[in-house]
């Protein structure tokens, strides 16, 4: 529990963080199996993103704003009879997982340079917006679950999954700083 006032139901996060980890092995091991599919699901994947930019506050804002739309579309889709962010889990660490392998094939970074140019911001992010897909799951329980009125649950269910939105927020903003300013420093590239 966290101070705050602040309930995290602590196994619901750390199954997400296992699922993601699973889907990210798949993956990998997927583009093991299909490196054609694999390049070509990276090469659409970086022009949805654009490219990178030379300005450091640049990759900040845009890397912070994307990342807070996917954990706004997490908290969402746990109203969702709270299931979407166990399929975006599964979906995001599966793309990782292609894009780990596909860059290693492609050669342009070692294994090494890989795994810095992830791990620093990573270990926030990662947990941050699986903790935005238990916010939106909290708030589906209180309103199936909750006692009282309907609206009463709504409301309560409310209240407990924006408190962790708001946590989830500021972890991506740390996340974000990380990925723009220390992780390419760290990681070479």
């Amino acid at each position: 529990m966290l101070k705050l006032g602040l309930e995290v139901p602590k196994r619901t996060l750390g199954y997400l963080l296992i699922v993601f980890l699973a889907a990210s092995f798949l993956g990998y091991a997927f583009a093991i199996g299909n490196p054609d599919a694999a390049m070509e699901a990276v090469k659409r994947l970086a022009e949805q993103i654009g490219p990178i930019s030379d300005s450091s506050f640049e990759n900040f804002v845009k890397i912070f704003t994307n990342n807070s739309m996917v954990a706004l579309f997490m908290l969402l889709s746990g109203l969702f009879f709270g299931l979407g962010p166990w399929l975006i889990m599964a979906f995001n660490g599966f793309v990782v997982g292609l894009v780990v392998r596909a860059v290693q094939e492609s050669g342009e970074l070692s294994f090494p340079q890989i795994i810095l140019g992830l791990i620093p911001h990573g270990i926030i992010e990662i947990p941050a917006i699986a903790l935005a897909g238990v916010s939106g799951i909290v708030w589906y329980r209180e309103i199936v679950r909750g006692e009282g009125e309907t609206g009463e649950r709504f409301r309560r269910g409310a209240e407990k999954a924006l408190k962790l939105f708001a946590v989830s927020v500021l972890l991506l903003l740390v996340a974000a700083f990380i990925e723009a300013y220390v992780t390419p420093r760290v990681a070479g590239v």
